[in-house]
């Protein structure tokens, strides 16, 4: 995330980054202080289970990580299903009030991808946008180590005849 302004949002993200196995990183300036009670409260009991890291700038960032950058936006190009996520993959998501630098944009048309919706709505929410995409990841990556099946509390689906 790029200089996150509503903690929320950050939140919301961080307990999508939690129970997938994503790590979040955060690009200062932030909106908020990391222990604001929203942002804490957005994410409930999930911090446990998050792998955060903070920079200063995005050339922080840039010298501290390697891998493939896919740069979400509104004014992309490519829709996000149409192209392959590989491994060591980083998706970026830019502040609430003018998503990311159009200069990073301008610079990387190929990995700029967009959510499809309505021409009149001006975007979706950032962390629905960030869930949205993570999860299109994790399913082009077969969801792995994620559990894909569940059970009742009070039935068993062994106990019904499964038609699927």
């Amino acid at each position: 995330m790029v200089e996150p302004e509503i903690p929320q949002n950050t939140g919301n993200i961080a307990r999508t980054c939690a129970v997938t196995g994503a790590r979040l990183h955060l690009i200062e300036p932030l909106g908020y202080k990391i222990d604001d009670k929203k942002l804490k409260h957005a994410g409930l009991d999930y911090w446990q289970y998050l792998d955060v890291q903070i920079y200063k700038n995005l050339d922080d960032f840039f010298s501290k990580n390697n891998g493939t950058y896919f740069y979400f936006s509104t004014k992309a190009q490519h829709i996000y299903t149409k192209v392959t996520y590989p491994d060591n993959v980083y998706l970026f998501f830019g502040k609430e009030s003018k998503g990311l630098p159009e200069k990073l944009l301008f610079d990387n048309p190929d990995t700029c991808v967009r959510i499809p919706m309505m021409d009149e709505a001006r975007s979706l929410n950032l962390s629905n946008s960030a869930a949205i995409a993570v999860y299109e990841v994790l399913r082009q990556w077969n969801y792995p180590e994620l559990k894909c099946s569940g059970e009742l509390r009070d039935f068993k689906w062994a106990d019904i005849n499964n038609s699927f």
